[in-house]
């Protein structure tokens, strides 16, 4: 049987993961959840102070890229492989909302992007792979087969955000889980190197009014037809 490419975009909180998830977990394919990846490096950048409110030392974080390793590993229990950042499980500390702050201003760091970039394009070049972030379709896998664009409003976006930090304990205001949505936003579509754009050939799909089931068999379709084009 064929195997394809699948590469899904769009902005935050916009159900990337779930959505790829649930299609690597149905098609039996590779999930690369590259967002984890960006806040994996911002996490290291905060543990080493690199990173403030008002100040970032970029150029002490690309020294020290080469002393950065992330690894993905499966948890059975869970159903899907947590981050790893030098060997420790940092899966939930890369979630919160401090780090959601600041992955934005990492992931514009041009040698950021060229690192993570590279071991993602190692990680799907055997096709079989589903993997979403912001440029997924337009630099990492351009050829890809099958690209979607996930948009929703901020609004619904920051609610659906605020209600999973909530349901984690977290303690955090809508206000800020909004704010945090705009800015980075903003920051996402506004940056020099590989911006948040929607890849030509990419289809949208505005989630704002979609149930999770829904998604997932609309998604499922496209899929489908995608991979009997190909036949």
């Amino acid at each position: 049987m064929n195997k394809i490419t699948i590469a899904i975009d769009g902005y935050s909180s916009t159900g990337k993961s779930t959505i790829a998830k649930q299609l690597a977990k149905r098609l039996g394919y590779v999930y690369v959840d590259t967002g984890a990846m960006y806040r994996a490096v911002t996490l290291y950048a905060m543990q080493k102070d690199l990173i403030h409110e008002s100040d970032f030392n970029v150029e002490a974080l690309i020294y020290q890229l080469d002393k950065i390793n992330i690894t993905f590993k499966y948890n059975i229990d869970l159903g899907f492989a947590e981050v790893y950042l030098n060997g420790v499980n940092v899966e939930k500390r890369i979630r919160t909302l401090d780090v959601s702050g600041f992955v934005s201003k990492v992931a514009a760091v041009s040698d950021v992007r060229q690192k993570l970039v590279a071991i993602q394009q190692q990680m799907g070049q055997d096709k079989g792979v589903v993997m979403d972030g912001r440029d997924i379709g337009t630099v990492v896998f351009p050829d890809a087969e099958l690209k979607l664009f996930m948009t929703s409003s901020a609004e619904k976006r920051a609610q659906r955000r605020f209600k999973e930090l909530k349901d984690r304990g977290d303690d955090v205001l809508y206000e800020d889980v909004l704010k945090n949505v705009q800015e980075r936003d903003f920051l996402d579509s506004n940056r020099k190197d590989s911006p948040l754009v929607k890849a030509k050939d990419a289809i949208e799909i505005d989630n704002s009014n979609l149930s999770l089931e829904e998604q997932f068999e609309k998604v499922l379709r496209l899929v489908r037809m995608t991979l009997e084009d190909m036949e």
